[in-house]
């Protein structure tokens, strides 16, 4: 069914239209719905018109209310896109067609109502199913320009074992790290405990069990003995069947936050996060619920805040990321710099490292949301 479109079309509307999607599918999906009204509250709404879609924990798109205050951590207790879904049930449709940018919203019995037109999409989901290039690939299918990474980078800013293979290539320097993959696990399981327990020998306990494909710290645990591996390997394995085994590295936590500019990716203020004294890591609790508190700008040298920021660009360039990028590293205890990880969609929530790094250096919330849209109004959908 389609349904007759009576929005005017871009050139003749006064301001872009931006679709601020974000919840998903994925185990980070409350801390998507907290980026997104923090994205929600911060827009100006003066430069553009914004609609926001929600995206249940089942994969339903869902018409959500434009309330930012809805959409925080309150008492300990995390939202949903759930809670701030339009009723009804029905759900929101992306166009099929690369020539036309009408959303649908479609209930079952009930003529498809047209939303109008869509000038750029801000994904601001984390985690699979959003931030790993498959809602990216469908945006590209859709002809709708998006903000943030393509496909490629999405697909290996999110895999931690590509992401490492990717940098080592570029002779960035990464931290000695195993990987045990779905079917070695499903058949010769004991041989993979055994290879963790040498790798552990070779590089010292504790260690740290990681799903590859995941972010937020969930489903990561440390891990002191072998006895701690088999209900750690089944943690990570409940948010990703493919397990990264790290060994632990002593030195300070650094990240560095990079933006598209029209004449190319810059690198922030580096900040720094301090040892958690309430928790064993920097893990989700520590992140989002107790709100560790981070230090921007880091207290570190000019030529170690300058190193980082090159070695930050570089890690963008390197997983051909465009928009935006959180690179984070340890300085290891003889100076060198060690890339840990990128996050091809940082969070955005009040608290979150990337837009705090941001305003350190100049760049305020309204200023970066709009950055980045700007970015990717200024490229073409394509491949990416």
């Amino acid at each position: 069914m389609s349904s007759e479109s009576s929005s005017p079309a871009p050139s003749e509307r006064s301001k872009p239209r931006v679709a601020v999607v974000f919840g998903g599918r994925s185990s980070e999906h409350a801390i998507s719905v907290v980026t997104a009204g923090a994205v929600l509250r911060a827009i100006d709404r003066s430069r553009y018109d914004v609609l926001p879609i929600g995206i249940t924990t089942e994969g339903r798109w869902a018409l959500t209310a434009d309330e930012p205050e809805r959409m925080a951590i309150a008492d300990r207790a995390l939202p949903s896109v759930e809670g701030i879904a339009e009723p009804g049930g029905g759900g929101v449709l992306l166009p099929v067609d690369p020539g036309r940018r009408e959303v649908v919203y479609a209930e079952q019995g009930s003529v498809p109502k047209d939303l109008g037109e869509v000038d750029v999409v801000l994904p601001v989901l984390h985690g699979p199913y959003g931030e790993d290039g498959t809602l990216q690939g469908l945006l590209e299918m859709s002809g709708v320009p998006y903000v943030g990474a393509g496909v490629l980078a999405s697909a290996v800013g999110m895999d931690k074992e590509y992401m490492k293979r990717v940098f080592a290539s570029f002779g960035l320097a990464v931290g000695p790290y195993l990987v045990i993959r779905p079917r070695e696990w499903a058949t010769d399981p004991d041989g993979a405990l055994a290879r963790i327990e040498g790798f552990a020998a070779e590089h010292g306990w504790p260690v740290f069990v990681k799903p590859a494909r995941a972010g937020s710290s969930m489903g990561i645990t440390r891990v002191t003995s072998p006895e701690g591996l088999p209900d750690a390997l089944a943690e990570a394995r409940r948010h990703d069947p493919k397990v990264v085994i790290e060994a632990q590295l002593t030195g300070r936590e650094i990240e560095c936050g990079v933006l598209e500019f029209e004449d190319g990716p810059r690198a922030s203020l580096p900040a720094e996060i301090p040892p958690v004294s309430t928790h064993d890591f920097y893990d989700f609790e520590a992140k989002y619920i107790d709100s560790a508190e981070g230090m921007v700008p880091a207290p570190l040298t000019e030529e170690q805040t300058a190193e980082v920021r090159r070695l930050a660009v570089e890690a963008f360039e390197a997983a051909s990321c465009e928009g935006l990028v959180r690179a984070d590293f340890f300085l290891l205890e003889n100076g060198e710099f060690v890339i840990n990880e990128i996050n091809t969609m940082p969070g955005f929530t009040p608290i979150s490292m990337f837009p705090r790094m941001w305003e350190a250096t100049g760049v305020d919330y309204p200023e970066l949301i709009d950055l980045l849209i700007q970015a990717a109004l200024r490229r073409s959908t394509g491949l990416r």
